[in-house]
């Protein structure tokens, strides 16, 4: 017996988060540069929705490192500055990272097909595969100029007005990190999310760019390369997160506190003794789960109905982002007897 549900069939519930935030210094990087995932108190929302949402991050935020990379492109005119040069060259690849999310969040809003039935939620999976290779290219692409402007170094002109392109950048970027961040959290988008931790080392990449003109003023000709090199390390460790995060999801993982809170919810369904296999799995920035769930086999086929449509409704009001399930219902007649004896062989 199986209960199905549809992202229409259920409005907005609360839900509680119970994460908790490592203190100190140490706890404070972490989060900067690969903060944990929140499920916020918030609706369980509709994917038409949430793509919508994806997308109006996406083009406000090309918008934004847009308008960044044009200011800082003048600066790069009248200065000669490389290192600026290649901050800006860095904003203007971050920003086209818009364009396979952008695809991404427009695909998943086609219905499902006889060949795609899951629909096309996947497309965002792989535009966050294809912005963690950004990543990978933009730290190869800050180590060779910082090492390569180490082994010869160049004057700058105009320092001041380099550093100031710098803070521009760096502002810039921040304000597009913590707007991606945080809609790509609300979501539930890995993709929109690895592409925020991509803007903000190019933040602190043009960060950099001011700390490199500082040391320059001061006679120190090799700070800026120096800072590059510094700053490449951080954006491998940011490559590091957010290639993990993604490959998860391409993986089918899902956080195991997930799979215990769905386990207690169905477990405490009146009617089920016993709650058998549970699986979960995001596709784009929507979570399915299918699960078993045992009842008394003196039940009536419509009792059994009830009550997988009761646990498909609790999971549906207490997982975050919930957005489809499947309870199959098992008959247990305390015999010890398998249900599924005839298919037992088909198992792996």
């Amino acid at each position: 017996m199986v209960g199905a549900a549809h992202p229409r069939d259920h409005g907005g519930h609360d839900h509680g988060s119970g994460h908790q935030h490592r203190g100190g210094i140490g706890g404070w990087v972490r989060e900067m540069f690969a903060p944990h995932s929140h499920d916020p108190a918030g609706r369980v929302d509709h994917a038409l929705e949430t793509s919508r949402e994806g997308l109006r991050a996406v083009w406000w935020s090309l918008a934004g490192l847009g308008i960044t990379a044009v200011l800082q492109a003048v600066v790069v005119v009248a200065t000669g500055s490389v290192a600026l040069l290649s901050d800006t060259l860095h904003n203007v690849a971050d920003a086209l990272t818009a364009v396979p999310l952008g695809i991404a969040f427009v695909l998943g809003r086609r219905v499902p097909t006889r060949r795609y039935t899951y629909g096309y939620g996947r497309a965002e999976d792989l535009a966050g595969a294809a912005v963690v290779l950004t990543i990978a290219a933009s730290a190869a692409f800050a180590g060779y100029e910082s090492t390569r402007r180490l082994l010869e170094p160049r004057d700058v002109d105009g320092l001041a007005v380099v550093a100031l392109a710098g803070l521009v950048g760096f502002v810039g970027n921040e304000a597009v990190a913590q707007y991606r961040i945080r809609v790509g959290r609300r979501i539930g988008s890995a993709a929109l999310v690895a592409d925020g931790l991509h803007a903000r080392t190019d933040g602190f990449t043009s960060l950099a760019v001011v700390v490199g003109a500082i040391g320059v003023a001061l006679g120190w000709k090799s700070a800026d390369p120096v800072v590059g090199l510094v700053i490449t390390a951080v954006i491998l460790a940011v490559l590091y997160s957010a290639a993990r995060d993604v490959l998860r999801r391409l993986m089918d993982a899902v956080d195991p506190g997930l799979v215990d809170r769905a386990e207690h919810t169905l477990g405490h369904v009146a009617g089920v003794e016993r709650v058998g296999e549970v699986r979960m799995r995001w596709i784009g920035h929507a979570l399915r789960a299918e699960a078993n769930v045992v009842v008394n086999m003196t039940r009536t086929v419509a009792d059994g109905h009830a009550i997988a449509e009761t646990a498909r409704h609790a999971l549906l009001h207490d997982i975050p982002r919930l957005s489809d399930a499947i309870v199959h219902v098992d008959p247990c007649g305390h015999d010890g007897s398998d249900p599924h004896h005839d298919a037992a062989h088909h198992r792996p």
